[in-house]
């Protein structure tokens, strides 16, 4: 099951918020929502709001915390306020303040019992029996 919020128009560029949002997008919502308040940056309250809001339309649909992660996390361009800054010769320099939309959509995991077993197994499988960092072998390289 999905669930959406969004928040449009937020005062901030895109390019900003993306910052903070390539930060908690491999976390669970529940880690996001502790972690972002420590985040030096004005986007992570931002962004944290619509994490919360997400999680509280999940609890209004009886689906626990514990069950969510992120599905994906968009920042989207809004529109544009074109302002301009008066400069000599009765002239002005334009520039624009940019606006974000913020998608955030959670899907529900199923835990199962084989987890933990199936993570034991692919360590074992990405080690095959080498140093770690060590490919001279492979290549016939002696340094």
């Amino acid at each position: 099951m999905e669930i959406v919020a969004i928040q449009k128009f937020v005062r901030m560029s895109p390019k900003k918020l993306r910052v903070v949002a390539d930060k908690i997008r491999k976390m669970k919502p529940g880690e996001a929502v502790e972690i972002l308040p420590f985040i030096e940056k004005r986007g992570s309250g931002l962004l944290a709001k619509v994490v919360k809001t997400a999680m509280a339309n999940a609890k209004v649909k009886n689906i626990s915390a514990d069950l969510l992660k992120f599905k994906e996390i968009q920042i989207n361009e809004g529109p544009r306020l074109k302002r301009g800054r008066p400069v000599s010769r009765g002239r002005w320099h334009p520039h624009k303040r940019r606006m974000s939309h913020i998608r955030v959509v959670l899907q529900t995991v199923e835990k199962t019992k084989d987890e933990g077993r199936n993570k034991d197994v692919l360590q074992v499988k990405t080690k095959m029996g080498r140093k770690d960092g060590d490919r001279r072998e492979e290549y016939g390289t002696k340094n």
